[in-house]
C-alpha cells in the first residue's frame, strides 16, 4: 500500500468532556481543501497548533514547536474500531494527519517526512490525558490505551507549506539510532525506568523530551541521596 495523507483534520473549540475549565479542540474533523502547515512557536506566546485552523486548549500541555502535528495511523484506528464494536472516523483520537500504509509508531525519533512541499520530523509518543479519556467515554480506557502501546506520533514543521487528503508521505530521514515512537511511549509510562535510554536518540531527541529526562534523573538522585541518609 502506498503511504498517503488519508485525511488533514482540524477542530474548533468545544467543550471539554473532562470537566475542565479550558474548552478543548481534541474533535478534529477532516477538511476537503488543502490546510496550511507551519511552526506554531513555544507553547507559551505561539499558535498552539501546526495546522491553520486547529484549535489548542491548553498550550500548556499541547501544541508548540515538538508537538505541532499530531498522525496517526488509519490501521490503528480500524484496530480500535473493531475492538470497542463502532465507527471511528478519521480524527476520532484527535490526530491532525490520518495516515495510510505509514507504520507511525514504528517511526524513530528524528525521522523525516515529506508531504508535498512540506517536512515533518518525528519527535515523540502522544501521551493519553483526561480529556481523550473524556472524549472517548469507554471504561478503562486509558488503561486500555496505554496496555496497546500504539500511540501515534507528535511532530515538528521543519518547512512550512499545504497538505491535503490523497498525497504521499515519503521517507527522507531515518537516523541509524533504534529509538523509536513505541520505545518513547512506553518509557514515558508503563516502563519509565527505561527513560535514560531514549538518550540514545542523540540529537534527535526533542528538547522537552530531553527535560523530561533530565527531570526525572534528578527525581532519582533526590530519592537515591534520601535512601543514602536514612
Amino acid at each position: 500500500m502506498t503511504a498517503h495523507v488519508r485525511s488533514v483534520n482540524v477542530g474548533r473549540a468545544e467543550e471539554n468532556p473532562a470537566r475542565s475549565s479550558l474548552p478543548t479542540g481534541i474533535r478534529k474533523r477532516p477538511v476537503a481543501g488543502p490546510v496550511e502547515i507551519r511552526e506554531p512557536g513555544p507553547r507559551k506566546g505561539g499558535l498552539g497548533s501546526g495546522l491553520a485552523g486547529d484549535f489548542i486548549g491548553n498550550s500548556t500541555h499541547h501544541g508548540g514547536t515538538d508537538q505541532a502535528v499530531y498522525a496517526f495511523a488509519r490501521e490503528e484506528l480500524d484496530h480500535w474500531a473493531r475492538e470497542l464494536g463502532r465507527e471511528l472516523p478519521d480524527g476520532s483520537f484527535g490526530e491532525n494527519l490520518t495516515l495510510s500504509g505509514v507504520d507511525v509508531d514504528g517511526a524513530r525519533l528524528g525521522e523525516v517526512w515529506r508531504i508535498g512541499d512540506v517536512l515533518l520530523q518525528v519527535t515523540d509518543a502522544r501521551i493519553p490525558c483526561g480529556t481523550f479519556r473524556g472524549v472517548m467515554q469507554v471504561r478503562g480506557w486509558l488503561r486500555r490505551f496505554t496496555e496497546r502501546g500504539r500511540s501515534g506520533a507528535y511532530l515538528k514543521v521543519l518547512a512550512p507549506g499545504t497538505v491535503r487528503a490523497g498525497q504521499a508521505v515519503d521517507l527522507v530521514r531515518r537516523p541509524e539510532h533504534g529509538v523509536g515512537v513505541t520505545d518513547a511511549f512506553r518509557a514515558q509510562t508503563t516502563e519509565r525506568e527505561r527513560l535514560p535510554e531514549l538518550l540514545q536518540a542523540g540529537e534527535d531527541l526533542c528538547e522537552q523530551l530531553r527535560r523530561r529526562i533530565e527531570k526525572e534523573r534528578r527525581a532519582e538522585a533526590r530519592r537515591a541521596q534520601g535512601q543514602g541518609v536514612s
